[in-house]
């Protein structure tokens, strides 16, 4: 009796992430205005029952979208091991820039991208809901491994300017992507150890002179 349950609940799943593919690759070519259930449906081969099924509705089906595309971008179990590992804080955020780097130079880019960047550019109502349940607890662990790497409270809103400056040259690179015009472009030329090596380089001076500062304003 067990085995017909197993594969119905196989098969469910199966087409599930058919249906999220199908809709993640039509949301980053059209965008969400632009693309209809009966397009993911057909692109899915499924009927549209199961969108309503397996989601809810388009808008239900679009949030899933956008959260499995962050989760691509940086898992939050993975940046849950990274941060919590037993590596000096400097190594980790070592690793995290190249990760961010690695995932923005893939060619070509994955959907998954195309459709966060559709989403930042021309943000709608769904960006809030990614940001209170994909981002914020993820932005929280990386704020937790600035204050290892500067000694700044978790809670000090200096730590805030030091995570924006940190994460945002690589939010660029991501969001952008290699056909923005300007000098995106040029670096996209680039070599993805080149990119992550500076902008670790470049990240650790700053947060070395911020903790500097801190420091002294403390004592004083």
């Amino acid at each position: 009796m067990s085995k017909p349950a197993r594969g119905l609940r196989s098969d469910g799943e199966a087409t599930k992430t058919r249906i999220l593919e199908a809709a993640g690759e039509l949301f980053a070519a059209t965008g969400y205005a632009e693309t209809s259930n009966k397009d993911i449906a057909a692109r899915a081969q499924v009927d549209l029952a199961s969108i309503n099924y397996h989601f809810g509705n388009r808008s239900g089906l679009y949030q899933a979208v956008l959260a499995a595309a962050h989760d691509q971008l940086l898992g939050m179990a993975d940046l849950r091991r990274m941060v919590g590992s037993e590596s000096p804080p400097e190594s980790k955020l070592r690793a995290l820039i190249e990760q961010l780097v690695a995932q923005a130079m893939q060619e070509p880019q994955v959907w998954q991208l195309r459709v966060l960047a559709r989403e930042v550019l021309a943000p709608s109502s769904h960006l809030q809901v990614l940001f209170q349940d994909e981002a914020l607890p993820k932005m929280l662990l990386v704020r937790q491994l600035l204050s290892e790497i500067t000694r700044i409270s978790v809670q000090d809103p200096a730590l805030t300017r030091c995570q924006m400056s940190v994460i945002t040259p690589c939010l660029m690179l991501l969001v952008g992507g290699r056909t923005f015009p300007g000098p995106l472009k040029e670096i996209f030329q680039m070599s993805s150890q080149a990119i992550a090596s500076h902008l670790y380089h470049f990240a650790m001076g700053g947060l070395g002179a911020i903790a500097r500062e801190y420091a002294e304003q403390a004592k004083s």
